[in-house]
């Protein structure tokens, strides 16, 4: 291939790298305030996007199995295999930039009739060839293959980033679930409590009923007592297996779960939480970095179709050898060589490449629209769970007073009884209220628990790239669920 041709094929692609028709991608402004509710109480403090999970909770079951569910869950493993097609989707995109070289040999031997020849005799032919060659490589002068490499590269830090949305969902949803099978063994042994509570009575009062010390009437009570606290037990012992199936999916393995009798929700510890400002925090989440990135893709693709309207050159070439016999195809004066570039100029296309803009535009404006919908979203997810962990904590120091007046309450109940001083019904109604008291708190010991799942998910829950990882917990103070009697202040109920 001549010199200046070469030069000339240099000259170009520097010339390639120097105009870029996709529009400047600028991020829209937040569309949401710059400090969170009033009524959540927030304290502008670090992010904590970046806190590793395995930091911040605190519980080595709970550990365990988020860890064991970041090795086994299936969704994880779907979303993670994303990536991998994304980035080879990307590397294909790259690899246009680039010239493609194939080194070629082709051997041919011919016989032309006598018929069909001007000199009337048969003629016997032989071609040889062989050499390296570039096809169809498009000098990219206004940017098309670059925009739409960026696009590609974009969409696989897009996926990325939705890899990481997941992971933080799945770190969640296995704390709830967990959380949530910890609160149904906790009832489910608080009705065992009163199962066997009520059982002994029942046969206390089988004897008294026998001996004439007591009415039917009684008997009939404690037994009613009985059988409700077994209806509530059997009824716990349902849902918590349901629940356990539904951990287990998630885990993705046999997650070996014993029923944790006896175990209050009380003993579950988690880092303390304060939320950033929103315009730190809602960037630093995973699924707004993916819609910025997909926003930025949009962009890039509306340049790749603004160059489409203009002219289009590829280069075709080959240098090597030729010859009519196989043994002088590297001999001295065989060398061969083409160069055959080519310019495609769009004249008419009945409109397809402005329907093309159009499209790449319109797709840009929906980007924009997505992202803000992903930053009013985060917002609101994050004053939800602001709120939340306000108000239950308010509810778990009401209905901790609750649960002791109701013990009290059937305490005193026992006692006007056992002298004669109120019949049996106020015991059995007191006893009712305590049982319906005692698993109110615990669930709502619960949701709180949940609430603060849902805020460390809501900041970005550690969605940097040590998610995956089973690092040792910070040494950061922990917050443990409030005491039965409840907290005593607002200070202790906002983390």
């Amino acid at each position: 291939m001549p010199i200046r041709a070469l030069g000339a094929a240099g000259l170009l692609l520097a010339l390639s790298s120097c105009v870029n028709l996709a529009p400047q991608a600028l991020l829209p402004p937040l569309p949401v305030s710059d400090a969170w509710p009033q009524d959540t109480q927030a304290s502008a403090a670090r992010s904590l996007a970046n806190l590793d999970w395995a930091g911040y909770f605190q519980d080595a079951e709970l550990r365990r199995l988020i860890g064991l569910a970041l090795e086994h869950n299936r969704n994880l493993r779907l979303a993670v295999l994303r990536v991998r097609e994304a980035e080879a989707s990307y590397r294909i995109q790259r690899s246009d930039q680039m010239p493609s070289a194939t080194v070629y040999g082709h051997s041919e031997r011919s016989r032309t009739p006598a018929d069909l020849n001007l000199t009337g005799l048969p003629l016997t032919q032989s071609r040889h060839q062989a050499g390296v060659g570039l096809t169809n490589w498009e000098i990219d002068l206004w940017g098309r293959i670059r925009n739409l490499k960026d696009a590609a590269l974009d969409e696989w830090l897009a996926t990325d980033a939705a890899r990481r949305a997941v992971q933080v969902a799945l770190v969640r949803q296995v704390a709830d679930s967990a959380l949530a099978l910890r609160e149904l063994d906790e009832r489910a042994f608080l009705a065992g409590e009163a199962v066997r509570d009520r059982r002994q009575t029942l046969e206390i009062f089988t004897h008294r009923q026998a001996a004439g010390s007591s009415s039917e009437l009684e008997l009939t009570q404690v037994r009613s007592l009985l059988i409700q606290a077994q209806s509530l037990q059997a009824q716990l012992e349902q849902e918590r297996a349901a629940a356990l199936h539904a951990l287990t999916l998630l885990v993705g393995a046999d997650a070996d779960i014993a029923p944790a009798r006896g175990v209050s929700l009380e003993s579950t510890r988690l880092a303390r939480l304060e939320p950033g400002l929103p315009s730190e925090v809602l960037l630093a989440r995973p699924d707004i970095r993916a819609a910025e990135y997909r926003l930025r893709s949009a962009h890039a693709r509306i340049g790749a179709a603004r160059a489409a309207f203009l002219p289009r050159i590829a280069l075709t070439s080959s240098a090597g050898s030729a010859s009519a016999e196989l043994d002088g195809l590297f001999g001295g004066g065989s060398k061969a060589w083409t160069f055959a570039p080519t310019i495609d100029i769009p004249i008419f296309t009945a409109g397809r490449l402005q329907a093309s803009l159009d499209v790449a535009e319109v797709r840009r404006d929906m980007a924009v629209a997505s992202y803000e919908e992903s930053i009013q979203t985060a917002f609101r997810e994050v004053s939800d769970a602001l709120s939340a962990r306000q108000w239950l904590a308010r509810q778990l120091e009401i209905q901790a007073r609750m649960a002791q007046t109701q013990a009290e309450r059937a305490d005193l109940a026992q006692l006007r009884y056992d002298s004669g001083a109120a019949p049996y019904l106020e015991v059995l109604d007191a006893r009712r209220e305590l049982l319906t008291a005692q698993q109110q708190l615990v669930q709502i010991r619960r949701a709180w628990l949940s609430s603060q799942v849902a805020l460390y998910a809501a900041l970005g829950g550690g969605a940097g790239p040590a998610l995956a990882s089973t690092a040792a917990a910070s040494n950061a103070p922990a917050d443990p669920a409030p005491a039965a009697g409840g907290p005593t202040s607002s200070t202790e109920t906002v983390l």
